[in-house]
């Protein structure tokens, strides 16, 4: 079996799993991110998601700096701050302050999404995500931590983290725009068209486009049982469509006891289908034609399930797959 030959990240979401404490679903982010360090992924992301019952990060800068502290090599950063929730500044000073504590491994993921509901938005005071405000606010977070603001944030940088812009569709073009790596997924990485033209932009204008392919990745050891594995996610998923709410992880009998109605199910097989599942053989052969679909220079992750041994397991196998030169060799987008 081939090894795949690009870097290997993870995005971790701190999904809490039902009968537990939140503030436990935060500890394993950690005791995650020490083992992907040991395993030698690249990166390390953590997400910004408020008032949801099924996720406990609700500030990636302060669980990016207790991350960070408590590994010693891996790249750390955010998938992502959401930019129309908070001040450039406060974004430029919270991750010039990790970059201060822990130089070359500090990463800032920016995304534009809102709050998950209506009352959620107005606790956040976000109601805009026009894209222009956004590429200004991008612009913004990139002048304060280069010193180029209109006042000085500090503490003040000799060099500043990378900047990456999560992104769907339209997105890829406000990050060709703004000239910057992006990482993205979902239906986009099924047509390399917009991967491409992002790709022309950027380089037409000097810069260096970078992609790094975000995708939902389950290795076990039969296809039934790492589908198996995915069911607490892909029930909340379907949940969280029906209800309104994302509630935590279930283990995978409780997911398999429910019954789901046609529009759940639907949902359910859609999040399925989606994702990289299976044997470590066939989920190397899918992540190659992935890779190779989309010229991605990068692999990102994003893997939970309800048994935490299980989701190490499948960690350990997906760290496996990839060439131990790959993950030496990667440059630093800025």
């Amino acid at each position: 079996m081939a090894l795949l030959d690009v870097p290997l990240s993870l995005l971790d979401r701190s999904r809490t799993r039902a009968g537990e404490p939140d503030a436990l679903a935060l500890l394993s982010t950690i005791e995650r991110a020490r083992l992907a360090e040991e395993l030698g992924y690249h990166r390390f992301w953590v997400a910004e998601h408020h008032a949801v019952p099924g996720i406990a990060s609700g500030s990636p800068a302060v669980l990016a700096a207790a991350v960070a502290a408590r590994t010693s090599q891996i790249r750390v950063g955010s998938g992502g701050v959401m930019l129309p929730n908070h001040a450039p500044i406060v974004v430029a000073e919270q991750f010039a302050v990790l970059e201060s504590l822990h130089p070359g491994r500090i990463d800032l993921g920016i995304g534009r999404s809102l709050g998950f509901s209506a009352p959620m938005r107005e606790e956040l005071r976000a109601h805009d995500a026009d894209p222009e405000r956004f590429l200004d606010d991008v612009a913004a977070v990139r002048a304060f931590l280069d010193g180029r603001g209109r006042v000085t944030a500090t503490p003040r940088l000799a060099t500043p983290p990378p900047v990456f812009l999560l992104a769907g569709g339209r997105g890829l073009s406000l990050a060709a725009r703004a000239g910057l790596p992006v990482a993205v997924g979902g239906p986009v990485l099924d047509d390399p068209g917009p991967l491409d033209e992002y790709r022309r932009e950027v380089a037409a204008a000097g810069g260096e486009p970078y992609v790094i392919a975000s995708v939902t990745v389950m290795i076990a050891d039969t296809e039934e049982a790492a589908r198996d594995l995915l069911l607490p996610e892909a029930w909340a998923l379907a949940a969280s469509r029906s209800t309104g709410a994302f509630p935590p992880l279930e283990d995978v009998g409780s997911v398999r006891e429910r019954t789901l109605t046609p529009k759940q199910r639907t949902a359910v097989e859609r999040f399925l289908s989606s994702a990289v599942h299976g044997t470590a053989e066939q989920v190397a052969e899918r992540l190659t034609d992935l890779v190779r679909r989309t010229r991605a220079d990068e692999v990102m992750a994003t893997t939970a399930t309800f048994d935490r041994a299980e989701q190490s397991r499948a960690d350990t196998a997906l760290a496996s797959l990839f060439a131990p030169s790959s993950r030496n060799r990667v440059p630093v987008p800025r």
